[in-house]
């Protein structure tokens, strides 16, 4: 029985957390990164334990390389996806090839392979805005931009997967993951980065829309609970805090935290169209909590401040993050 473990965008900001954690925990990894010309692994480039994973490059969008990438692996977790909603709205098809075509080649290779158990990684976005709160797995899915309906897309060839061929799956859905490596075009990362550059008027779009943040610990530590657990299998999962707070507090809990005062002025280029605008985000981790055993450590507004502190202290070295741009909104 091979145990190795495949963690696809495993150069991600979320993919490099998991497949340290899954290090630690005794795990055998095999990375798959996004191959490059520069001969970057992303994240995992500056990892401390990156001498303990195997790391092989390619595309997700080939089913021949993501086949190479899974032989002689016994799980996977399947974090690679193209992200961002603003960039959604330019290229929509390259989100269509990527997260739905990407996924049906990570499926189809775990089911030729037989593969013992795939996590498949969905996102809150998949919701669209609230219709009730807390939000459970039963919610409706409402694609209001290009990126979550290819996120919608990709979650339903996996789980038909499951329900056509038995594959082991299991699905887990995570809210608005924050922390160290996030990348700056993120609100929380773009809050600490303005006024780590000296600002003191910030630019951002919406504050009204609430959101329900998960520190990047939290998030990856439900991924090793799913692999970990056969409870999760069939299933779809909310990773969420279950707590709420608008862009506007979270703001506020920033700059308090940062011994600042601050002012907002709307940046027109990071609204949403307003019908794409996702209003209202909270999690309900009841499933999770009670198939997987998982719970957040950075629960509630107490919990948040403290992921907060740990995110400023991050960014607050400014070698950390010397690969993002600060400079300008990057869709």
């Amino acid at each position: 029985m091979n145990d190795k473990v495949l963690v696809t965008g495993a150069g991600g900001f979320i993919g490099s957390h998991v497949a340290e954690l899954l290090v630690r925990s005794g795990h055998e990894v095999r990375a798959l990164v996004q191959y490059n010309s520069s001969g970057s692994w992303g994240w995992l480039d500056t990892s401390e334990v990156v001498e303990e994973i195997d790391v092989v490059t390619g595309d997700i969008r080939d089913p021949v390389g993501v086949h190479t990438a899974m032989k002689g692996c016994g799980s996977v977790l399947h974090l690679a996806a193209l992200i961002g909603i603003p960039y959604s709205y330019q290229s929509p098809y390259s989100y269509l090839e990527t997260n739905v075509g990407g996924t049906l080649n990570v499926v189809q290779a775990a089911r030729d392979l037989e593969v013992r158990h795939v996590v498949h990684t969905s996102t809150s976005e998949v919701y669209g805005t609230a219709q009730f709160v807390p939000i459970t797995e039963e919610h409706p899915l409402r694609g209001q931009s290009p990126y979550s309906a290819s996120k919608i897309g990709a979650d339903q060839i996996a789980f038909s997967y499951h329900a056509s061929f038995g594959l082991p799956l299991t699905i887990l859905r995570p809210f608005n993951t924050y922390g160290p490596r996030q990348s700056t075009r993120a609100v929380i990362p773009a809050v600490i980065t303005q006024i780590s550059g000296g600002s003191r008027c910030l630019r951002l779009g919406a504050l009204h829309p609430t959101r329900d943040f998960n520190f990047v610990s939290d998030t990856a530590s439900a991924f090793l609970s799913a692999l970990e657990s056969s409870g999760g299998i069939g299933q779809e999962m909310n990773v969420g805090s279950d707590f709420e707070v608008s862009i506007g507090d979270m703001v506020q809990v920033v700059a308090d935290v940062m011994g600042v005062s601050v002012e907002v002025e709307t940046d027109e280029d990071r609204l949403r169209p307003e019908p794409s605008e996702v209003e209202r985000l909270w999690a309900s981790n009841e499933k999770a909590r009670r198939l997987l055993g998982w719970e957040p450590k950075y629960g509630g507004s107490d919990g948040f401040r403290r992921g907060i502190e740990t995110t400023v202290d991050w960014f607050s070295d400014p070698s950390n993050w010397s690969g993002l741009r600060s400079d300008r909104y990057v869709v």
